[in-house]
């Protein structure tokens, strides 16, 4: 069973970008989903507070399961980690569609630590940018209604230029909405084939080793 598990968050991608992304990439691996969750409980909320979702992953047994990346899982590393855990002990293969990175029991240990490494990323830049943010969801963009073109058009290989004359728009305006969506990024892993030794080695390649603030202050 093919299963698609999608939760929105106000500073990320919403329902509507995980359903088209995950959409394309089930068609490019000839996927078929027999089931959907769309879970819009709280990010604040803790694994054992979300009872859909754990009734959900308990029921998975050598299945496979699509997320659009590991935040949607939970923004508290804790209970990644507790939820990978459980769904590989199960014998679960998740595929994670913006890195193109299919992770199993038998996955090299580095890729799945740089998943969660990333994470840990993605959730420190984010509290940098609560600093003088307004609160509020993420802003929409008048290219949301072409995103599925525009992801196609990046994925046979046009550049920006070309797909804003296409569109008929400003070069500049798509190029930042390409950028702050990291939609290039989002094509190459939804293009990149089944275990893909260079999405892996991409993974591995963002973990960031610790360092004390003196080594930071003198490298700037």
């Amino acid at each position: 069973m093919v299963v698609s598990y999608i939760r929105p968050d106000k500073d990320f991608e919403n329902v509507i970008e995980q359903l088209k992304i995950i959409g394309a990439y089930c068609d490019r691996e000839k996927l078929i989903i027999d089931k959907e969750m769309i879970d819009q409980t709280f990010q604040n909320k803790r694994i054992a507070q979300r009872t859909d979702v754990v009734t959900l992953f308990r029921s998975l047994h050598n299945d496979t399961l699509l997320v659009y990346d590991t935040w949607v899982l939970s923004l508290n590393i804790e209970d990644v980690v507790q939820m990978l855990s459980c769904l590989l002990r199960n014998g679960v293969e998740i595929h994670f569609v913006k890195q193109g990175i299919i992770i199993d029991r038998q996955s090299d240990t580095m890729v799945v630590l740089g998943l969660i490494d990333q994470l840990r990323q993605t959730i420190q830049n984010e509290d940098k940018k609560e600093i003088g943010r307004p609160k509020g969801s993420k802003s929409s963009s008048k290219f949301d209604f072409f995103l599925d073109q525009i992801i196609t058009e990046l994925k046979e290989g046009r550049n920006v230029s070309d797909i804003a004359r296409l569109l008929n728009v400003s070069r500049s305006s798509l190029k930042d909405y390409v950028e702050s969506r990291a939609l290039k990024e989002l094509v190459r892993g939804i293009t990149l084939t089944r275990n893909d030794e260079d999405a892996e080695a991409m993974i591995i390649g963002t973990i960031k080793c610790p360092a004390v603030e003196a080594m930071i202050e003198e490298s700037v």
